[in-house]
């Protein structure tokens, strides 16, 4: 690692979101109209005491628009315990999948419902409704001609029996709407990353204990073909860099690794530690200076005493040596996702965060001008 107090920071604070446990940043544009969502997981409640599982998840998930040089709210959803929105189009519509992982107050529900908005007359309408247990996160693409959402759910929590379909799985598209193509192995799932290489299709799934995957699409369906036997997993990120390919593994409990893929064994090898517990998401974001990586950092400890105040870091990929170099480090407060954007000739990138010092989830998520 670089001695980091001889970094010069890539990062200046712009300004602070009121977000409440925001769990994910989704960027897009629409008729050339810059738009993110900010899922948020819950809010405070008064006398309450602290702490990851409390709170009222009851919130809805902001959206925001740029105009004059800043985000201005715009438009709210409905989405209890909200953790991600993933917007994606297929042909001339466009869509947003939303999901949380509870619903309720205290008592709370895991058993709850994503709903997927199609843009319909400037507004977003639901489209499809899909029952979920615990769900994290979707995301889509596209193999030929066929487009799919994966969705990631699922925990494992004594004395909680769920009625909905808890495995995380695969939907496809069939013209009208989305129906179940493939039911993973996993019971906590997390994250996904899908990428297109020599030919063949990938995607990673991310799974906090049942061990980590990667896929290989078969024409009907996707077989495992590496799994990571270490539970906390939570992110992977691709990227092809002179006709190779890496991989990047977040573990909130281990170590985040860069991988280098082997096409003669079909297996991801370590080449590099990208730093210790607590990575939580990764975003990828080209600069003017190159490829940058940014590891942001959720918590350490343990749910019930966890340590929130972080440190999450940006890293430069030095092209030809095949490793990255901390170029820069940011405080986190339970930070959960980041996304970049360019707006008026000029990079942005936005963090949310979710449990403020004291483990509340009242905490600014914190817009950043990118220099790099």
């Amino acid at each position: 690692m670089a001695n980091t107090e001889a970094l010069k920071s890539l990062l200046t604070p712009v300004q602070r979101l009121a977000t409440s446990g925001a769990r994910a940043v989704e960027v897009f544009n629409i008729d050339q109209r810059l738009f993110v969502v900010v899922p948020q997981l819950a809010r405070d409640i008064p006398g309450q005491a602290p702490g990851m599982s409390a709170g009222d998840s009851n919130v809805d998930t902001l959206i925001y628009t740029w105009q004059a040089g800043r985000l201005v709210e715009h438009d709210t959803l409905s989405v209890p315990g909200g953790e991600d929105a993933e917007y994606f189009e297929i042909g001339d519509r466009r869509f947003l999948a939303t999901v949380g992982v509870r619903s309720g107050s205290g008592p709370y529900t895991l058993d709850t419902e994503a709903i997927l908005y199609e843009r319909d007359d400037n507004q977003w309408t639901p489209f499809q409704r899909l029952p979920t247990f615990a769900g994290k996160q979707w995301r889509f693409f596209s193999i030929g001609g066929r487009h799919f959402l994966a969705l990631a759910q699922g925990v494992t929590v004594e004395g909680v029996t769920p009625n909905n379909p808890r495995e995380s799985c695969i939907f496809e598209w069939d013209g009208k709407q989305f129906g179940l193509l493939q039911k993973l192995d996993g019971y906590w799932g997390y994250n996904w990353a899908f990428i297109t290489f020599g030919g063949q299709h990938y995607l990673a799934y991310a799974d906090h204990v049942s061990g980590s995957l990667i896929y290989r699409w078969q024409g009907a369906g996707f077989e495992i073909v590496q799994r990571f036997d270490e539970p906390g997993g939570r992110a992977f990120s691709f990227f092809i860099e002179q006709d190779t390919l890496w991989m990047v593994h977040a573990n909130l409990m281990g170590e985040t690794r860069l991988f280098q893929f082997d096409g003669a064994r079909i297996q991801f090898d370590p080449v590099q530690s990208l730093g210790a517990a607590g990575g939580r998401e990764l975003r990828l974001v080209d600069g003017a200076h190159g490829l940058y990586l940014v590891r942001v950092c959720f918590i350490t400890g343990t749910p019930h005493a966890p340590q929130t105040q972080q440190q999450s870091q940006i890293f430069l990929w030095r092209q030809g040596q095949g490793r990255f170099e901390l170029v820069d480090e940011f405080p986190t407060s339970g930070g959960t996702d980041a996304a970049a954007f360019m707006a008026d000739g000029q990079r942005y990138l936005l963090v949310s965060n979710a449990l403020a010092e004291d483990v509340r989830f009242r905490v600014d998520s914190v817009l950043y001008r990118f220099d790099g």
